[in-house]
């Protein structure tokens, strides 16, 4: 392999690194622990060595490496500088991830929020391929979203764009990690999912939820909420109902001021699509814009949890490409 270009998708609990050639097929991959209580530090030395394994699973010469492009968890960072203000998944703040990895590996390096990163990734490779607008939306622990422009990461004035959990859905809703109440990741997230199930267990109701998590509280989550929905339980099927409500108004909004072609959907608690996808479709049709509704495609995302990483190889390509 003569040139190369590395993809990194930087998690909280875990760093999935690809290597891929210049029409991006990908040569090997490699998936560890974050370590993210160890400090940046140790972080920074798993993300090197990830690029030197996956270099060595494909015999290739480190001189053929191109660039590399790392997503990152937000909700702050400057992706033009490469800088890492906050991270509550990773515990950072100010970080200069850019400047370190490029010191580190010798290449120009890139930085982009992981969910811009992933919507990248299903726009070039998985269920956006041949659109040139669209937005993504991944629901799995919390709430994130990328809007694709033109064929290219809109990233807004001060890179903040596509943090669509937190559009406000109800006013005096649940907190959310953000500070604000009622933010869409506060009503339907696999958190929020699972924080309602506890809510009623805590009541004294929820049994077939509790059994679903084999009787243990500190064991509720998204899953067994949905596992128990789907043995037809009515209150799990309840919580998740509420949790889709919330999806379509969320998506609805988006339809109406962005007017995008097509709205794509990932992340763990998609994987339940059954009892979210029609309750959301139905709120959203009660509340979009006609004409804007009748050229939306809504579709299920295509490439699962390689989304980011392929995405931060895409963001690589087009760096070298000269199409940023």
């Amino acid at each position: 392999m003569t040139n190369y270009v590395i993809g990194v998708d930087l998690g909280g609990t875990k760093i999935f690194t690809v290597l891929a050639d210049m029409h991006g097929s990908i040569c090997a991959e490699i998936k560890v622990p974050t370590g993210a209580a160890a400090g940046p530090e140790k972080v920074m030395e798993r993300l090197v060595n990830s690029a030197a394994a996956v270099r060595q699973q494909c015999a290739a010469d480190p001189r053929g490496l191109l660039t590399v492009a790392v997503g990152v968890p937000g909700p702050e960072l400057d992706a033009e500088r490469g800088l890492v203000y906050f991270s509550n998944n990773l515990g950072w703040y100010d970080i200069p991830l850019k400047e370190i990895l490029q010191n580190e590996l010798q290449v120009p390096v890139y930085v982009e929020n992981d969910a811009n990163a992933a919507a990248l990734g299903e726009h070039v490779y998985g269920a956006g391929s041949g659109i040139d607008d669209m937005v993504y939306i991944t629901v799995s622990t919390g709430i994130g979203g990328g809007i694709i422009i033109d064929r290219k990461i809109y990233r807004g004035v001060s890179h903040g764009a596509g943090e669509i959990g937190h559009m406000t859905i109800m006013p005096d809703g649940p907190q959310c990690t953000c500070g604000n109440t009622g933010c869409l990741e506060s009503l339907a997230s696999g958190t929020a999912i699972a924080r309602a199930a506890v809510e009623l267990i805590e009541q004294g109701r929820g049994k077939g939820i509790l059994q679903a998590a084999g009787g243990r509280v500190e064991d509720v989550d998204a899953r067994a909420v949905a596992g128990a929905a789907q043995r037809g339980d009515g209150e799990a099927k309840m919580i998740m109902s509420g949790a889709a409500r919330a999806l379509g108004i969320g998506i609805a909004n988006i339809v109406n001021i962005i007017n995008p072609p097509l709205v794509v959907l990932g992340g763990g608690v998609m994987e339940s699509r059954e009892l979210i996808w029609p309750e959301m479709e139905r709120e959203l049709r009660e509340r979009a814009f006609k004409v804007p509704l009748q050229n939306l495609q809504l579709v299920p995302a295509a490439l699962g949890s390689k989304a980011g990483a392929l995405g931060a190889v895409a963001l690589a390509l087009q760096a070298v490409k000269g199409e940023m």
